[in-house]
């Protein structure tokens, strides 16, 4: 379980005095925890993936920024951090899968044009969740509707 891995990777990473490994595996512990009093419940797995998910997303997007703004000492933690988040997520999927997924979607709900978007992406996401970029597939399924 993704919970059980956090906790041994953080006694891990006290014990190797990883500070990068460690700031990024607190991080996504008080994520998780934060995300379970606003929810009142446990998370389900899926759930602490879609958090992890979350977090690499928006060190994507710091990285993107920091680089834009030239900060490349910034960009140079995010990344690090980046590559620790990526750890905790499923395998991602290539992007010749999220397209066959994506084929096999607007053929099961029969879209026909780029209006039928949401249709698309409503069905597809619980496949791919966690395991590919959201940008990425909105992406694929607006060429492919196109």
């Amino acid at each position: 379980m993704l919970r059980d891995r956090l906790n041994e990777e953080m006694k891990e990473a006290m014990k190797a005095r990883d500070e990068v490994r460690l700031s990024a595996i607190r991080l996504v512990r008080s994520s998780v925890k934060n995300r379970e009093i606003e929810a009142r419940r446990e998370l389900s797995e899926q759930e602490v993936t879609e958090v992890v998910s979350s977090l690499v997303k928006q060190r994507r997007e710091s990285i993107r920024m920091f680089g834009e703004a030239g900060r490349t000492d910034l960009v140079e933690k995010e990344e690090r951090e980046l590559r620790v988040l990526l750890g905790f997520l499923p395998q991602q999927l290539t992007r010749e899968e999220i397209k066959g997924l994506v084929a096999s979607v607007i053929t099961e709900t029969g879209a026909q044009s780029v209006k039928d978007m949401g249709r698309v992406m409503k069905a597809l996401m619980p496949h791919v969740a966690g395991r590919a970029d959201g940008s990425l597939v909105s992406a694929i399924v607006k060429e492919q509707l196109a």
